[in-house]
């Protein structure tokens, strides 16, 4: 039985390009595409592929964020992130929040074919440009009490936020999430009032710092 695959990107180019190369595989297919992060998890939660191959930094929902309502709403669901960033903040992130993955964009497709029988096989897989530092420092985190500052948001406020950073107005926001201008409101006041943080530059710019959104976005 073929490994049934989703692929989540908001360049087609680059989804069209992946789902060649695995349709070609005799033991893969892709079974769907999402171009943001809301789409990818709805149809995880429809479709119920075996893998989900998620772009980290994805519009309106990122893949952080993303992963972390796959992998609680559907286990049986493995997640590989794939990114061009080999920073530690966006590795530790995927990892905290279930992916079984991570590779870079430069990798070879072989890596990546590779990576997905072995997730497949319930074990993790790393690109080879992670260096050994970056799991090392994610270990380490995981050792250490205490919180960062983006922990004290909750994962609504997480979606909230990135939306803001992203231009979204309330309202549209308020379409998007399916929820009341006034709930929209009050998640943003806790937000800024939990970050200290009062102008939506500033918020923008804590987002873009934190790899809550992109300027690729």
């Amino acid at each position: 039985m073929s490994i049934r695959i989703l692929l989540a990107d908001d360049h087609n180019i680059i989804r069209e390009g992946l789902r060649t190369l695995l349709d070609d595989q005799p033991d893969m297919e892709v079974v769907a595409e999402a171009e943001n992060g809301h789409t990818a998890v709805d149809m995880v939660r429809e479709i119920l592929p075996d893998v989900a191959i998620i772009d980290v930094t994805m519009p309106e929902l990122n893949g952080v964020e993303a992963t972390r309502k796959i992998t609680s709403k559907c286990p049986g669901v493995k997640v590989i992130a794939l990114s061009m960033h080999s920073d530690t903040l966006f590795v530790t992130e995927m990892l905290k929040s279930g992916a079984s993955g991570y590779l870079l964009k430069d990798c070879a497709f072989e890596e990546l074919a590779r990576a997905i029988r072995t997730v497949v096989a319930g074990k993790t897989y790393f690109s080879s440009g992670i260096s050994d530092v970056v799991v090392e420092g994610y270990l380490h985190c995981l050792s250490k009490a205490g919180t960062s500052d983006l922990d004290v948001l909750t994962h609504r406020e997480r979606e909230v936020l990135q939306m803001l950073a992203e231009g979204n107005a309330m309202k549209q926001i308020a379409l998007k999430l399916d929820i009341s201008i006034k709930t929209v409101e009050t998640h943003r006041r806790q937000i800024t009032n939990k970050l200290d943080i009062y102008s939506v530059a500033e918020l923008t710019k804590y987002a873009l710092r934190q790899g809550i959104t992109s300027l690729e976005t």
